[in-house]
């Protein structure tokens, strides 16, 4: 398998791991503010977007507020508390120009390489996972679910926005919340 395939398989495991951890955090009670919902987002709202707090399915706290454009237009996002999500709000602000990288995910080469060490579980990844890939050193952010689970592909968050928008953004632009 060609390393751009084995990428894309990776990013796709991160993105879709993140998802379910977003997914399994919204069906229980919470003890915060409730994270916008995807008609919000998909609705194109001009609200300035940022992340809540709830908990994640490996037990890490989603508690990095960040605001996300992507095309220019706000969506909701958030990110979670593993080293790597951490060492990734280290490098924001970001603007970064997106690739589609086989038909799954848009991607992005990021500054430097990011902190892997005490990565949760793997997951495969799902629609809207924001992930980094490891042995590349770039984010990806899933518009289609992606292939099993992989170790080196990490869900970093997750983008609340349609798989059509996400798999048509060009550039996104990533900041801490105010």
């Amino acid at each position: 398998m060609n390393r751009a395939a084995r990428q894309g398989l990776v990013r796709a495991a991160s993105a879709a791991a993140l998802l379910l951890a977003v997914t399994a955090c919204s069906s229980g009670p919470r003890e915060s503010a409730p994270a916008a919902t995807p008609s919000t987002a998909a609705s194109g709202g001009q609200q300035e977007p940022t992340a809540s707090t709830s908990s994640s399915a490996s037990g890490r706290n989603v508690s990095m507020n960040i605001r996300v454009r992507l095309d220019g237009r706000p969506v909701d996002a958030v990110i979670n508390d593993s080293p790597a999500a951490r060492d990734f709000a280290e490098l924001l602000p970001l603007s970064l120009d997106l690739q589609d990288f086989h038909s799954t995910e848009r991607v992005a080469d990021l500054p430097r390489k990011l902190e892997t060490s005490g990565a949760p579980e793997p997951v495969a990844a799902k629609v809207g996972d924001i992930a980094y890939y490891a042995p590349w050193g770039n984010l990806a952010l899933f518009y289609q679910d992606g292939p099993a689970p992989s170790a080196d592909l990490l869900i970093l968050g997750h983008l609340d926005v349609s798989a059509d928008q996400l798999g048509r953004a060009t550039r996104i632009t990533i900041e801490p919340a105010a």
